[in-house]
């Protein structure tokens, strides 16, 4: 095997990037084990971002990569998948800010923004100077959010007024701007909002006491008659479809990230395995510690093939709803059983937060649960399978 291959691509999958996506894969993997990888832990146990790593997120070409008006080179679905990998493979609270910023926000703007919009908050976003975070879901709906948003948007002349509240919302507490779904009371159709921080009548509230991915700042917003110039809707949002075509790309690459949290606990397993020795012998030449092993790389290698093959789709412009959901599904329900296993070859010394295991094992449920959880995005493929709807 190549030395710039992850041990843990088995079938040496990174040989479908470029030249150019294999050279910035390399430098962004450096730059996660030399500047992420020792502060996780304890950015982790205090439940605090590491804000001085936006600037070099940035400067890697991190944040927007897939949009015309902020990436920095041509690259593929592909690579920006293997991104995701190769940052949650270290750490998936600082992959998943780069998650909202780039995706969810970013990709708001990309979708259902208009020319001028993209121009505008693209490239100041690209480069960190301003911070977006994405604001749907609420404290009494999250996976009916099509039929179940209760934040509402009321047109006044050249302005709409904004009240509700949303939940969950990553980057919440140090975000710039967010963009925020709400209901048009109007038609009943939801629409899309880019919202100031500073816009009086908006205040964001840190959630307390998570046990999964807490480097993650989620936050409670609430909006009390917050007005927003008619310049700041995105116009091409006409529905909750609209939303939704966000959700799509994002959700593909919780896959991905799905896949790089599964590769940290492997490959934390692996390390303790060759070293550690009971009755005599590294216990990583135990039957029982290689079958949980071969497992896990068994688990990583089918989730790898399935999400290569969902972002080619995307890269050929073939991608559906279904696809990307299958693959969230599949590659977060395979990460549950490869982080449980690879913490099951620590014994104790698993549960240690300095073995690394630990946090892969706790911010895996946070990954199995956002961007749609199993339920919902098994009813998605089923509704392709089978041709009726059945999330109600």
């Amino acid at each position: 095997m190549r030395s710039d291959l992850l041990s843990s691509d088995f079938y040496s999958f990174q040989d479908r990037l470029t030249p150019r996506e294999s050279e910035v894969t390399l430098a962004v993997r450096d730059f996660f084990e030399a500047e992420v990888r020792p502060i996780a832990n304890d950015f982790w146990a205090r439940a605090e971002f590491p804000g001085h790593l936006v600037k070099p997120l940035a400067g890697l070409g991190l944040l927007g990569a897939a949009w015309e008006e902020s990436r920095q080179f041509e690259n593929s679905a592909q690579w920006r998948g293997w991104i995701a990998l190769e940052m949650s493979r270290v750490d998936a609270s600082v992959s998943s800010f780069v998650g909202v910023q780039s995706g969810l926000a970013m990709g708001s703007i990309a979708s259902g923004g208009s020319p001028a919009q993209r121009k505008e908050w693209l490239p100041v976003m690209a480069t960190g100077e301003v911070v977006g975070a994405f604001g749907l879901t609420e404290p009494l709906s999250g996976s009916d959010s099509a039929r179940g948003l209760r934040t509402v948007a009321q047109r006044r002349g050249e302005s709409w007024v904004l009240n509700g509240a949303k939940r969950w919302i990553g980057n919440g507490t140090f975000a710039d701007i967010v963009v925020i779904a709400a209901r048009d009371a109007a038609d009943g159709q939801v629409k899309s909002f880019l919202v100031p921080t500073s816009t009086p009548g908006f205040a964001a509230a840190k959630i307390e006491g998570k046990q999964s991915l807490r480097i993650v700042q989620n936050a409670d917003l609430t909006l009390r008659d917050v007005v927003v110039p008619d310049e700041l809707r995105l116009p091409l949002v006409e529905s909750f479809r609209d939303v939704a075509t966000v959700l799509r790309l994002t959700r593909a690459e919780v896959a991905w990230q799905a896949v790089g949290n599964s590769i940290g606990a492997y490959e934390a397993a692996v390390a303790y395995a060759k070293e550690r020795e009971q009755f005599g012998r590294p216990i990583g030449a135990h039957q029982l510690v290689q079958d949980l092993l071969s497992r896990c790389l068994g688990n990583i290698t089918a989730s790898i093939a399935l999400c290569m093959q969902v972002s080619r789709l995307l890269d050929e412009g073939r991608q559906l709803d279904e696809h990307a959901a299958l693959a969230k599904s599949f590659a977060t329900s395979r990460m549950r059983e490869t982080v449980a296993w690879s913490r099951e070859i620590l014994g104790g010394n698993g549960i240690l937060l300095q073995n690394d295991v630990a946090r892969h094992f706790a911010d895996a449920e946070g990954i199995y649960s956002y961007e749609g959880t199993r339920e919902m995005n098994s009813l998605i493929v089923g509704r392709a399978i089978t041709g009726h709807a059945a999330f109600a």
